[in-house]
């Protein structure tokens, strides 16, 4: 597909800079006024457009969950009318009007969910289709840097070092972004959850058969009588639609 955004280079998950999560440390850190990675900032110049650096996505993602903002579990329309838009995309010759509208409720998201891969997928796309190389660019470094964050918070490779999400979405996101093709992710502990891939995955040292995920954060505020069901994801390797129950 021509226009189609990304060699994304998210191949087998690095600990390159393995960060995993300290959240005394980060809480630390985006309460202090003086600190480089005070939130307030942080989230402006994300708002902004701004390119950060590591350290700076890894603060600002993790950092959310302690925003007044995050509510994983509260509904997200603006995806909902996202994915009906989608349903009706031509890629190859997309609609402006279409596009613009695409930037509008993606925009709406990300009140909800400012890191959502899938929105911030769309925005590169879309921003692309109208012609906007400057914002196309910016959106696809906050894609890579969100994306980047979570492959360093673990390996994935085992539920002792997990991937580490603040919303489920992400974790299924983060996959989808690899190229392959994965079941349905099953919850292994209070903690954990685990995404089989449908065929392994060779590495150098072996297979991975799937990735797990730490969705704690997801739950540490969640009210009793408040369910959980997975949204649609964006695929992308090949613009489809999946959904998971």
């Amino acid at each position: 597909m021509k226009r189609l955004i990304l060699a994304l280079m998210l191949l087998v998950p690095v600990m390159g800079w393995a960060k995993i999560p300290d959240e005394e440390d980060i809480v630390r850190k985006i309460m202090d006024g003086t600190s480089p990675f005070y939130y307030t900032n942080l989230m402006m110049r994300y708002q902004n457009l701004e390119r950060l650096s590591e350290e700076e996505y890894h603060y600002l993602y993790y950092g959310f969950a302690y925003h007044e903002n995050y509510k994983p579990m509260s509904t997200n329309n603006a995806i909902t009318d996202l994915y009906a838009s989608m349903m009706t995309l031509d890629t190859e010759n997309p609609d402006r009007e279409q596009m613009q509208y695409i930037i509008s409720v993606c925009t709406e998201a990300m009140y909800t969910d400012p890191f959502s891969p899938t929105v911030l997928n769309m925005m590169i796309f879309a921003h692309g289709a109208l012609g906007d190389k400057a914002k196309e660019e910016a959106y696809y470094y906050h894609l890579q840097g969100i994306l980047e964050t979570i492959k360093s918070s673990g390996d994935g490779r085992s539920d002792k070092y997990p991937m580490h999400i603040i919303m489920f979405s992400h974790a299924v996101d983060v996959v989808a972004s690899m190229g392959v093709e994965a079941k349905r992710a099953e919850i292994i502990s209070r903690n954990v959850e685990y995404i089989p891939l449908v065929e392994p995955r060779r590495v150098p040292d072996g297979k991975i058969k799937g990735f797990y995920f730490d969705y704690s954060r997801v739950y540490r505020n969640k009210p009793d009588d408040v369910t959980f069901k997975r949204e649609r994801t964006w695929q992308f390797n090949n613009l489809g639609v999946r959904e998971y129950k």
